[in-house]
């Protein structure tokens, strides 16, 4: 999501770059390919013509302060505004209340609402909450027992409502369910429609009156475009919705739903949906988003995925494999899972500030994804003693491997290389002691906290990419390669071995 419009408003900033000094007519030139970038995009035309009107006006006549280019100056604004558009803070859940407090999911049929209860089910499970469900969509065929079998899933009571009892009197009994059986938070799947109707919103209208819910969030298609915010609208007049959640925001929707909705309703956006599993639920930050658009990455959606799948302990016990040379293809398999578990590399790219571009200037072929999952295939295949111990594997055993993953000898042998170049490398680098080589593009020095255990070797990728190969606070500075150190560390490097041998040379005298 985003992609088409990050691209385009790249292309105008790419452009502006070369300008010397903030006037009106390049200003407004800018304005005009952004606001075509936006339409594109599907958002909204009045949220367009206020956001670059706002940005016209902000812009014309700054002075030009230190070091920033006029592109900078202009991308400031923008990134500021477009944090502004997307809803400002990032949006909480409001569950102060006496428990068990309710929150009532409304929206379309088809948005995804009652997969969406079990995954903030799941989410506020994790913050230590006892959700309970309550299926009161009785129009859907089969939606009572697609929520029963979520939760079944999950291991969570769900009430047992049938499709002839009354919305309202489940909703009600199943608050009370709740607060018998000690849950403090009731998710309330209520029913859709094509479109909106006022038997609908009378339905929805009576199980608010019936159950006072602490959240109503309206539950909506990313993919709808700015339809999205006009349907929220109609749903906030009747029921005076607190938030939204837009689902499938992992697809190729243009964005317009999430750049529309605040603007047009008011409500921020509290959740987004970005995948099929339970556990693809994410709050909403504008602030990140503002960034992924603008291409300045993420850096802290990538902190939170990768402290949510590393072990602190795993990692250290990794580290200490490596100074011993004890690594070997169980461990490496275990962090290419470790690596999908984070996400694809083009996605963390997409995160990483100043990467951006790069997956599309290497092209698909040069990402290692695929070639990820052919390594897999061919550790796979090895036998339980050939994984423990690498050096077992002989020609016999390399077509036999080959044969099991449906690959040639040829990639048994390169997976072997490129296996003992990384363990020998990380070994060097576990006994040095220190920091990150330089060179690294968007790191530079020290990896920031909280990404420690993100170093690496994996095949087809840089240094300092696969998940979980140092030990926490590691540091890698003395180990780095010569070709990732700056001349001047060469320099010293050369005198010093020159020095030793002199050294080495005088006591032999």
């Amino acid at each position: 999501m985003f992609e088409s419009l990050s691209d385009r408003l790249s292309g105008v900033f790419r452009k502006f770059g070369g300008r010397a000094s903030l006037d009106e007519e390049s200003v407004r030139e800018a304005m005009r390919e952004v606001r075509l970038a936006l339409l594109d995009a599907d958002v909204n035309l009045h949220v367009v013509r206020s956001f670059t009107d706002t940005v016209l006006e902000r812009c014309v006549g700054l002075e030009r302060t230190g070091r920033m280019t006029p592109a900078q100056q202009v991308l400031e604004v923008v990134h500021a505004e477009l944090i502004a558009l997307l809803g400002g803070e990032t949006g909480e859940v409001d569950l102060s209340g006496p428990p068990p407090h309710v929150v009532m999911l409304v929206g379309l049929q088809g948005s995804g609402k009652t997969t969406t209860a079990a995954k903030l089910a799941s989410y506020f499970r994790d913050k230590g909450m006892k959700p309970y469900f309550a299926p009161a969509d009785v129009n859907r065929p089969a939606a009572i027992e697609q929520l029963a079998s979520l939760a079944a899933q999950l291991d969570m009571p769900c009430y047992p409502s049938t499709v002839l009892m009354n919305p309202v009197d489940i909703a009600r009994n199943a608050t009370h369910e709740a607060a018998a059986a000690g849950r403090d938070l009731v998710l309330l799947d209520t029913a859709g429609r094509l479109h909106i109707d006022e038997t609908l919103m009378q339905e929805l209208v009576s199980v608010k009156e019936a159950v006072h819910p602490a959240e109503i969030l309206f539950t909506a298609d990313a993919m709808s475009g700015q339809d999205a915010a006009t349907v929220a609208e109609a749903f906030d007049r009747a029921l005076n919705i607190t938030g939204v959640i837009l689902t499938k925001m992992d697809g190729d929707a243009r964005g317009g739903a999430a750049l529309s909705v605040k603007s047009v309703t008011g409500k921020s956006i509290k959740f987004v949906g970005v995948g099929e599993k339970i556990s693809e639920l994410e709050l909403f930050h504008p602030d990140r988003v503002a960034g992924r658009i603008l291409g300045m990455g993420d850096m802290l959606t990538l902190i939170e995925k990768a402290r949510e799948t590393i072990d602190q302990e795993e990692a250290e016990e990794l580290a200490r494999k490596f100074r011993k040379a004890q690594f070997n293809f169980e461990d490496f398999r275990t962090q290419m899972r470790k690596m999908k578990q984070i996400g694809s590399l083009e996605g963390m790219l997409k995160l990483i500030p100043g990467l951006g571009d790069l997956r599309r200037k290497i092209g698909d072929a040069s990402l290692p994804d695929k070639e990820m999952a052919r390594f897999e295939a061919m550790i796979c295949s090895m036998t339980a003693k050939e994984r423990r111990d690498p050096n077992l594997i002989n020609q016999s055993r390399k077509r036999r491997i080959a044969e099991g993953s449906g690959l040639a000898v040829a990639d048994v042998n390169r997976l072997l290389k490129q296996f003992g170049q990384m363990r020998g490398m990380m070994q060097r680098m576990a006994g040095g002691g220190g920091k990150m080589p330089k060179g690294l593009p968007g790191i530079g020095g020290r990896m920031p906290k909280g990404l420690q255990g993100l170093g690496g070797g994996m095949p087809g990728m840089p240094l300092g990419g696969l998940p979980g190969l140092d030990a926490p606070g590691t540091d890698f500075s003395s180990a780095a390669p010569t070709s990732l150190r700056s001349a001047d560390e060469q320099k010293k490097l050369r005198q010093k071995r020159k020095d030793e041998r002199k050294r080495k040379k005088k006591n032999r005298r």
